[in-house]
């Protein structure tokens, strides 16, 4: 399968870069680029990407709020943030907001590939230790979601989709929630799909950062949120 890719920079350069670096690569065709976030409606309705990289810093309408607007919209193709700091609130904004994870913009082109193929694949390029790293840096900021609307979320979950949904927010695979809740891995897949659904989120990384808000991390405590 061709994974289709839209990138979207207000610098030509870096434009220019993640193409011929990215265009390299058998199953990623580079189908459009956007110098701002303005642009992105009309592109992705044009150009049908899989997966767009998107800036965050960008003259008119930034990456943030063009992953907002793109990702409330129905059928919208993942969203990979381009940023030059590791843990920056701004990254953590855009998480929330649907996007599937973020790349560092001087990560090695490999790397890269690598990012898109597991977005353009359903997988969140946020490794456990990124995630951990992220919610750390958000929590007791000003701006935090209030912990009991997140536990009042939580609630709406069945028993066993609140206890994926923990295991979720602590970083665990698949395979590890299934080694340890006892239950085979499309077992597992289902009842994110199910948490996924019911919370009307859009990916793993938004369970963890909801865990986080609802202060789970540490897994259950008690029989309540």
């Amino acid at each position: 399968m061709t994974i289709r890719l839209l990138i979207v920079d207000d610098d030509p350069l870096v434009r220019a870069g993640l193409t011929l670096m990215l265009g390299g690569a058998e199953d990623l065709e580079i189908v459009g680029e956007g110098a701002d976030g303005h642009e992105v409606p009309a592109l992705v309705s044009r150009y049908a990407p899989d997966v767009v990289l998107m800036d965050i810093r960008m003259p008119q309408v930034d990456g943030l709020t063009a992953t907002e607007l793109l990702r409330a919209r129905p059928g919208a193709p993942e969203v990979v943030v381009l940023t030059t700091f590791h843990a920056d609130e701004q990254v953590l904004r855009a998480l929330r907001a649907g996007a599937a994870g973020f790349v560092l913009k001087d990560t090695p082109p490999a790397e890269i590939v690598a990012a898109v193929r597991r977005v353009a694949a359903g997988d969140p390029v946020l490794s456990p230790a990124v995630t951990r790293q992220l919610m750390t840096h958000v929590s007791g900021r000003p701006g935090r979601p209030p912990k009991a609307a997140a536990a009042r979320r939580l609630a709406e979950l069945a028993d066993r989709e609140r206890e994926v949904a923990v295991a979720v927010g602590r970083g665990l695979s698949n395979a590890e929630i299934a080694a340890e809740l006892y239950m085979s891995v499309p077992t597992v897949k289902t009842h994110v799909s199910r948490v996924l659904a019911k919370l009307g989120l859009n990916n793993r990384v938004q369970i963890a950062l909801l865990v986080h808000d609802a202060d789970l991390l540490d897994g259950e405590r008690d029989g309540t949120p």
